[in-house]
């Protein structure tokens, strides 16, 4: 009885989830206009089989004249069998005279229910006649319409942080007109921070969204986490796309309601602009980390982590390894984590650690590091390693944190066999003198010695040896000519060298090329060549943008074609994951090359510059 009713529930629940899920909404593309100026309202039914609507029915727009509607448009998609889409009617309105009006409630039919949308309210002011006339006159579209109806907004999840704490940059691409691929004029500058991309999808899609109360169709095209590592007040500069808009320049207008309909919907004529958007300028407040309550241990993390250390073995013979292993993992800058200071007993032997990372790039960089030391003890007895302190700054509790792993203790034994034959063993010239002990143990026991016979003939080594002077000129004398020659053409040996440092740069990339991987492959090119620069300017990693890498070679007066080249490699690079998939694929063999061959030019212009 209790499982019948507990069914009885759950269908009733899902037939209920069923029943109120469709949404029927009004909107508009902005609540406040201008007098006679065209908007245009939206009734949308969503989360629905548009295939069960029926029997709309158009909303009162009592004082306001329609000019278009109700106009429909629909879309559809079949997920695992179940049929969903949305089905929307719009209106193009124009308001006569300034106040306030509203639209009335439009009804629907669905599967049976009727759905009702809320009243709008519309504010009517006093418009530009400037504007109203231009358009009129020659149907030309100016350049204020354009940077109201697309542009890029810039927004932070935060402007006041302690440093090296992460910010999240959003750039959103707003529009109410028609675009094609947008292409990157100009990156924003991240100077005085750590800056890591965000991941994202490899395609742009657009919702509509309302902003300032007007309806647009907006797509985020860019975001990236930052990491200042300065204090002070610091500027995140604009980001510019350079973005081709298709307007609809229309003969003159008349106070005719047919001239108005037939204007927008049939006899306009499209032409596509070059418009280009640029973001808004973001300012960031960087407070200096307290020095109230900083450990001595403290290395310069900001985030949240956790940390654990293990010993394997804890036995060990002489003279055999051990492993130390360091996990460190949270959220923050993962990359920037110092490594803990770890104080050895007298007699081990430390090699370079070995240091792996895995990073999450999302909403917050996040991840995980692990550090690998590898020591081989020395000296027999029972050994300590001591704790191993990590501390970080939680800048969301606002305070430093401590965590420790250890202290560790090693049971170090004798190797097996004699003291003196064993112990020795393993030793390397530089190990002779130990840490806290004299100079070891000189052999003299197990030699057989004997007396040299003396022979009155010339030992054939002798001979031998009078033949190397004529072997080494023989040498010299080759290396010579060949280097005579190859003098001759200075221009094809440094060409070979840059090439083949080039083509080791970019074999990552050659790699991700050759299995199809064309989204890695442009990351990879774009590393290879940032690579380069970071080390050919001399720019930190953490300060380096293209802007800077640019001014650097203006100022080393190199050719203004390669500065162009390098400037169109690193934006196709950086919107390839916006382009359509066909052009990535056909333009990655082209872009290796060009890639290849701009290394390996500014390699031969670089340093030149720089000697004088």
């Amino acid at each position: 009885m209790k499982n019948f009713i507990r069914n009885i529930v759950l269908l009733t629940v899902i037939f209920s989830v069923q029943t109120y899920a469709q949404k029927f909404e009004a909107s508009v593309d902005r609540t406040t206009v201008g007098q006679n100026e065209r908007f245009q309202v939206y009734f949308t039914l969503s989360d629905a089989d548009i295939n069960k609507a029926a029997g709309f029915r158009g909303p009162s727009f009592k004082g306001m004249k329609v000019l278009s509607g109700p106009n429909q448009s629909s879309s559809m998609q079949i997920i695992n069998g179940n049929v969903s889409g949305s089905l929307t009617y719009s209106y193009i309105i124009v308001a006569p005279t300034t106040g306030e009006y509203e639209i009335g409630s439009a009804q629907i039919n669905y599967d049976g229910s009727q759905f009702q949308t809320d009243p709008l309210k519309i504010s009517v002011v006093q418009s530009s006649t400037q504007n109203q006339s231009k358009s009129s006159d020659d149907g030309e579209i100016s350049e204020a319409e354009l940077k109201k109806n697309v542009f890029i907004t810039a927004s932070v999840d935060k402007r006041n942080v302690y440093k090296g704490e992460q910010i999240t940059v959003t750039y959103k691409l707003y529009t109410k007109l028609n675009i094609s691929s947008p292409q990157i004029s100009k990156l924003p500058s991240y100077k005085g921070f750590w800056a890591e991309d965000l991941e994202m999808s490899n395609t742009i899609g657009f919702n509509v969204e309302m902003y300032n109360g007007e309806r647009y169709r907006a797509a985020v095209i860019k975001r990236a986490a930052l990491f200042p590592n300065q204090t002070g007040e610091l500027e995140i500069t604009p980001f510019e796309l350079t973005i081709p808009v298709q307007v609809r320049k229309s003969r003159p207008r008349s106070n005719s309601i047919f001239d108005e309909f037939f204007n927008d919907s049939f006899f306009g004529r499209v032409e596509t602009v070059d418009f280009n958007a640029v973001s808004n300028k973001i300012k960031i407040s960087v407070k200096e980390l307290p020095e109230t309550g900083k450990p001595q241990t403290f290395g310069g993390a900001v985030g949240v982590f956790d940390f654990n250390a293990s010993l394997s073995p804890s036995e060990v013979k002489a003279n055999e390894s051990i492993t130390l292993t360091l996990n460190f993992s949270g959220k923050g800058n993962i990359k920037l984590l110092g490594i803990p200071e770890i104080n050895l007993p007298a007699g081990f032997e430390k090699y370079d650690p070995k240091v792996s990372e895995s990073v999450t790039k999302t909403n917050v960089v996040s991840g995980s590091k692990k550090i690998e030391y590898l020591f081989v003890p020395r000296i027999p007895g029972e050994k300590t390693i001591p704790a191993i302190e990590f501390s970080y700054f939680d800048p969301i509790q606002k305070r430093y944190m401590t965590k420790s792993a250890g202290p560790f203790t090693i049971n170090v034994i004798e190797p097996d066999g004699s003291y003196e034959t064993n112990y020795a063993a393993g030793f390397s010239k530089e190990d002779i003198k130990l840490l806290n002990e004299d100079i070891r143990y000189i052999k003299t026991s197990g030699f057989d010695l004997e007396k040299k016979s003396d022979k009155s003939t010339l030992p054939f080594w002798f001979w031998y040896s009078l033949l190397i002077p004529l072997f080494a000129f023989i040498v010299t004398a080759s290396i010579k000519i060949r280097h005579d020659k190859l003098s001759g053409n200075v221009q094809l040996v440094k060409f070979q060298k840059a090439e083949k440092k080039a083509r080791q740069r970019l074999k990552l990339a050659k790699k991700e090329l050759d299995n199809s991987n064309f989204l890695n492959f442009y990351t990879e090119i774009s590393k290879s060549l940032f690579g380069y620069l970071e080390d050919k300017l001399e720019i930190q990693k953490a300060e380096f943008t293209i802007d800077k890498a640019v001014h650097k070679l203006n100022e080393l007066k190199v050719d203004h074609e390669l500065i162009e080249e390098l400037k169109r490699i690193s934006d196709k690079c950086e919107f390839a994951r916006f382009a359509p998939k066909e052009s990535v694929e056909e333009d990655a063999p082209a872009l290796y090359e060009s890639t290849l061959q701009l290394i390996i030019k500014l390699d031969d212009s670089i340093p030149n510059k720089k000697k004088k």
